[in-house]
């Protein structure tokens, strides 16, 4: 990988061969030198970040490290709160506020000595596959300029691609960090549900939202994931966090599922890809892991399922946002209603008013046993489904995305082959279980990333079999 890794820095930063400052100052000088061409970044804090890493290194200096992260800048995804910037979503209707406490994820790094150098650009209230959904403008690909990044997180996987920072933190709700990890060449953990406090996410979907890092190695990301996670009285669908276990034991005597489903070319997976995936399984085998033929029929029912409930959620949580209680106020307005609709009209883009108005729809009287309500119901079909397939095996392995990342505007009127791109991300997030991705080769000089999922709270299995990956295939980032 050509951008190092942050265990590579953190030991530099220790034995004083490298001072934050140097290290803080080189990343603002690729966002200067960049950003404008990707737009990943729609805050960066040139100034408050060199004082930090100032602070930082004189701690280092003094035997005072405040923990993993101490001098490391990192990027957060603009729906994370954190008070030193704005944060808008990416949306209209949330321009000018700055949150007034830090989101439990953002807190915990801070205070493991991160410095945060730019806030990133994203799909509007993380609803897109492909970051042309944002009031800030499209993010470009670091891999080429004409392709996007992935949704909704691309900002965050463009920044870390692009060298910006060597850990960033996105949400991932449909597999909005997965999805641009693949694309961008990076590497993506969509965490358990539950083991991150979703406190201060701006909530999209909130029995699917989860928010973890993106980084350049599996132990990146392990090593984010084990400073956020945890219990917080806050949220009250987090748990205690247990210890994760060695991961770096390689993959001999595991199970590993590959589904057929996944592997089927006529749902839409490029052959390419698939011949790519082929050869990465057969590694894993020479290493001693038991490939074992798997069925998961739940795929035919996934997207309808997800957007759904994901809709719906959508509509309950962004009904907040009616210009009186949260949000901008449209002027010239005659009454209250007139209020909510303006409001929402002028603040809401596109793909959120559709989302929003779509949930509302399946919600409303007649509608809801109907649709939303079925759709839970196949979503516990789901689990079980799952549930029952880890008796047998220990991850399972596959494609993250059909194929590599698409032309910017190829999709934007085709919103069904948009939603395709999820294929493989959304059960888990219906499911709540772990899933990482991470660049396993490339096809047509583009990444193409490798998906693994677990079973709940076994995210030391997914890393182990991440590392025997990346130690059998080095993957080449960009420089």
């Amino acid at each position: 990988m050509s951008h190092p890794d942050l265990k590579s820095l953190q030991d530099r930063l220790k034995e004083g061969t490298l001072s934050s400052k140097e290290l803080v100052a080189s990343s603002l000088g690729r966002i200067e030198k960049d950003n404008e061409d990707f737009n990943a970044l729609v805050v960066v804090r040139a100034e408050e970040a060199l004082k930090e890493a100032e602070a930082a290194d004189e701690r280092l200096k003094q035997g005072k490290s405040k923990g993993p992260l101490d001098g490391i800048p990192v990027v957060i995804k603009n729906n994370l709160s954190y008070t030193e910037a704005e944060v808008t979503a990416s949306s209209r209707i949330l321009e000018g506020y700055r949150p007034p406490f830090h989101a439990t994820a953002v807190q915990k790094i801070l205070d493991a000595g991160a410095i945060v150098v730019g806030i990133s650009n994203m799909d509007e209230f993380a609803m897109g596959s492909s970051n042309e959904n944002s009031v800030n403008g499209q993010v470009r690909n670091p891999w080429d300029r004409e392709r996007v990044p992935g949704g909704s997180s691309g900002g965050s996987a463009a920044a870390v691609s692009a060298g910006f920072a060597p850990i960033a933190l996105g949400s991932d709700t449909g597999g909005s960090i997965r999805q641009p990890a693949a694309f961008c060449g990076v590497t993506g953990l969509k965490p358990t549900y539950g083991s991150v406090s979703r406190y201060g996410l701006f909530a999209y979907g909130s029995s699917l939202d989860q928010i973890g890092p993106l980084g350049h190695s599996v132990d990146d990301v392990a090593e984010v994931f084990e400073v956020i996670r945890g219990k917080d009285p806050r949220d009250m669908t987090s748990v205690e966090a247990k210890p994760l276990g060695d991961w770096s034991q390689g993959v001999k005597g595991m199970k590993i599922g590959v589904p057929v489903e996944f592997f089927d070319c006529d749902r839409g997976l490029r052959p390419e890809v698939k011949s790519l995936l082929m050869e990465n399984l057969k590694a894993l085998e020479e290493k001693g892991a038991e490939l074992v033929d798997v069925h998961l029929p739940i795929l035919d029912h996934v997207i309808p399922v997800y957007y759904l409930i994901a809709n719906c959620e959508a509509s309950s949580n962004l009904s907040r946002y009616d210009g009186v209680r949260f949000g901008r106020r449209a002027e010239n307005l005659d009454n209250l209603i007139d209020c909510f609709e303006k409001s929402r009209q002028e603040g809401f883009g596109q793909e959120v008013q559709t989302r929003v108005m779509l949930g509302t729809y399946a919600l409303s009287a007649g509608y809801y046993d109907a649709f939303y309500k079925k759709a839970n119901a196949i979503r516990s079909d789901m689990r079980e489904q799952l549930a029952d397939l880890f008796k047998n095996v220990d991850v399972l392995v596959g494609p993250t995305t059909p194929d590599v990342a698409f032309r910017l505007g190829e999709k934007v009127d085709d919103p069904l082959s948009m939603y395709m791109q999820d294929l493989y991300t959304t059960f888990v997030n219906l499911v709540g279980g772990p899933a990482l991705s991470l660049p396993c080769g490339c096809v047509d000089g583009l990444p193409v990333g490798l998906q693994i999922v677990g079973r709940d709270f076994d995210e030391a299995s997914i890393f182990r079999v991440g590392k025997s990956i990346e130690s059998t295939r080095k993957f080449e980032g960009l420089s």
